[in-house]
């Protein structure tokens, strides 16, 4: 029987607003950030995040945290547009580096046993 390794990585993300200010409806302004670690979102000091444009772009980090194939859209598209319709702005989304976990430092649900290896 094989050992489970309870070890995962997820990329760690920056997203930062791009565009033209006269062109934002929504209170970002370009160069604003927020970073992405985990399950941890992070703003510099004193700088907010509409939550629409948040709420639109959670399932879209939570993919792009994961490890994707080269060719996949989710590995190489970077900017999403503002949810807003009317709102110039865009959202740059880049992998900044890898964050390492383990399983149960993350949830109390245990892994599942090792499938048995065919025999030969």
């Amino acid at each position: 029987m094989t050992e489970r390794v309870d070890e995962f990585t997820l990329w760690d993300l920056q997203v930062e607003v791009i565009g033209e200010p006269e062109t934002m409806v929504c209170s970002h302004r370009p160069g604003d950030v927020l970073e992405l670690r985990g399950e941890n979102l992070s703003l510099p000091a004193g700088q907010t995040f509409p939550v629409y444009p948040l709420a639109a772009l959670l399932p879209i980090l939570t993919a792009k945290q994961r490890p994707t194939d080269p060719a996949d859209w989710m590995t190489t598209d970077t900017d999403i547009a503002c949810p807003d319709p009317l709102c110039g702005a865009r959202f740059r989304i880049t992998r900044t580096g890898r964050s390492t976990f383990r399983h149960g430092e993350v949830t109390r649900v245990p892994m599942p046993p090792p499938e048995p290896r065919d025999a030969p």
